[in-house]
């Protein structure tokens, strides 16, 4: 067993635990641990853009984005966060540009600006030009970018290490438990703040946009050291993902003008979306495809529906839409122009399904995307452990395994890329300003004692259970009863399901019994983090007797703000899940029905 001391740790090397280990470093001694090799975390794989109202092509204000933002959040974001993050967003943009990010440009060479679904002006309800990206891979670029700059200001990196447990001594932060992949060793990181950063948990759900690597480790993390997840019952289903495949195709097609068709050849968006069509927010999409498809309108009567960004029909609804350039000219594109826009999709298309968008559409169905819910922080990335927003000294958590909450009950499209930079950014800052100010708490005498009684419970199990049966039921019954619909009898089964998985698991058979590279080991592990995620994500879904953003009860259709205006909190205690609630911060935006 090794022992390490830095003043700052972060767990995570994606975009959220890059930023926060680059503004840490400036201060404080800081590392970072990460399953996998930094440039392979997941925010390489966002396309799309990062939000932010430069207003480089057109009028837009922070303002505007906020508003969007918190009608996005079906009201349900704290909007003190939001107001922050929308006004953090132009610096941030910048500061990435000038660390050297290439962004697309517009012939003046300022950033190029596309629309995105749910970002308008707030003055004539149309949608406006936000999204700044990077050609389609801009997650990419963020993620490379911000690598490249922590190794600059010597960040020490420890790749390919798992962190099995959070040390917690009297209330506070003492550091991290982590396995080292390679050798099977146990290494102990004594930190003054741990940052955790570690992204979603997808993979709880049958078809998911998200890497394999997404199994809600932060979160499984904090519940078993008695710190709650908020509003797990809130997961988004991004509505363009390829059929079967769930590979994401972004949000950009529709923003360059691509246009979604059901099997009868109609753009149905107009009827669910009448104002702002295929640019609505991602809730709103996935429930009309979900209608199209249950009366019998997907593509060939599959559960599918058509994505078209050929240039014949972006430039004829363009017409019809009455669609401008920033010039005031008609909207028209080229073969050239998506490819020079949508390079990495058309690749993604022609690579895996055998279709070139330039000539023919995509087939796309919703698939599982993005947590709202995580680990409850404030707007400076502190852990809250309560419904008085008690912070737990010295841990921090930023990104998709975080819930600030500016997400809400929907996450409006772009807005993660900027939660991991604007999030990211102050929980380093915060976390370096405390490590400056404390002393290192005392590790307990046998600091990796939890860890190794759990996976000595998994390498010495009767062996019974199949992992893959396992994970393969628990995704089914995910997807089945808690995903874009949901009805009381199909949660209660969920969660009693989940359970028995959970029961189950104790007998999982662990097949590689070696210390080096034992990913059976470490798949098992998973799991048992998955499983965790998705007992607490039913219950709190079960628990909400309304239907508010991502979250669509077939039996309460309505969203209730008298009784469920408010965020839920879920601990794992004695072997269930506790439920408790506390309010959504309002400044200046009260309810209002959504329109589109």
């Amino acid at each position: 067993m090794q022992k390490h001391q830095y003043e700052v740790v972060v767990v995570g090397a994606g975009g959220a635990g890059l930023t926060a280990a680059l503004y840490a470093s400036r201060n404080a001694s800081t590392a970072v641990i990460s399953k996998l090799y930094p440039t392979r975390s997941h925010t390489g794989a966002a396309q799309g853009g990062i939000g932010a109202a430069l207003g480089n092509t057109e009028e837009d204000h922070p303002e505007w984005h906020a508003f969007d933002t918190v009608k996005g959040s079906d009201y349900l974001g704290d909007q003190d966060a939001i107001e922050f993050m929308a006004a953090e967003a132009v610096d941030a943009v910048y500061e990435l540009e000038h660390m050297g990010l290439p962004f697309s440009r517009n012939p003046d060479g300022t950033i190029a600006q596309r629309p995105f679904g749910g970002h308008t002006n707030n003055e004539t309800g149309k949608p406006v030009r936000r999204a700044c990206y990077a050609a389609d891979r801009t997650g990419h670029m963020i993620l490379q970018t911000l690598y490249q700059q922590s190794i600059k200001n010597q960040v020490k990196f420890f790749d390919e290490f798992y962190v099995l447990d959070l040390l917690i001594v009297d209330g506070k932060t003492a550091g991290l438990v982590a396995m080292e992949l390679a050798t099977g060793e146990m290494h102990i990181f004594q930190a003054k703040a741990v940052i955790i950063a570690t992204g979603g948990h997808g993979r709880v759900w049958e078809t998911t946009s998200n890497a394999y690597s997404y199994t809600g480790d932060g979160v499984a993390l904090a519940l078993r050291k008695g710190i709650p997840a908020e509003d797990m019952e809130f997961y988004q289903f991004h509505p363009t993902g390829i059929y079967k495949m769930g590979i994401l195709i972004t949000e950009g097609v529709r923003g360059e003008g691509g246009v979604l068709i059901n099997g009868e050849g109609n753009r149905f968006m107009e009827t669910y979306a009448p104002t702002v069509k295929d640019l609505a927010s991602r809730d709103v999409i996935s429930r009309a495809m979900y209608l199209e498809m249950k009366a019998g309108r997907g593509i060939n009567g599959k559960r599918f529906m058509n994505l078209d960004v050929t240039p014949e029909v972006v430039n004829h609804y363009a017409e019809i839409d009455g669609r401008k350039n920033p010039d005031g000219s008609p909207y028209r594109v080229t073969a050239s122009d998506i490819l020079a826009k949508l390079p990495d999709i058309i690749d993604f298309c022609e690579t895996y399904i055998g279709v070139n968008p330039v000539t023919d559409p995509m087939p796309v169905q919703p698939t599982a995307h993005y947590a709202m819910g995580g680990i409850p922080t404030n707007k400076y990335g502190e852990v809250v452990v309560d419904e008085k927003n008690t912070v737990l000294p010295g841990l921090y958590a930023a990104g998709e395994v975080a819930c600030v909450s500016v997400h809400g009950a929907n996450r409006l499209g772009t807005n993660a890329l900027l939660d991991l930079v604007v999030f990211g950014k102050y929980s380093g800052l915060k976390a370096a300003e405390f490590a400056n100010s404390e002393a290192y708490v005392d590790l307990p005498p046998d600091p990796e004692a939890y860890a190794m009684q759990q996976l000595n419970a998994i390498r010495n199990s009767s062996g019974k259970e199949n992992m893959i049966t396992l994970a393969s039921e628990m995704k089914s019954v995910m997807a089945e009863h808690v995903g874009v619909f949901r009805v009381e009898e199909g949660m209660a089964e969920a969660v009693e399901k989940v359970r028995e998985l959970k029961e189950r698991f104790k007998d999982v058979r662990v097949d590689d019994h070696g210390s080096k590279y034992n990913m059976n080991l470490i798949e098992a592990w998973e799991l048992s983090n998955l499983i965790d995620i998705a007992e607490v994500t039913a219950v709190s879904a079960l628990a909400r007797k309304e239907s508010r953003g991502a979250h669509s009860r077939d039996d309460y259709p309505d969203r209730d703000d008298d009784n469920w205006l408010k965020h839920t909190l879920a601990w794992m205690e004695n072997g269930g899940v506790r439920l408790a609630y506390k309010p959504v911060t309002m400044t200046k935006y009260t309810p209002k029905a959504r329109s589109y």
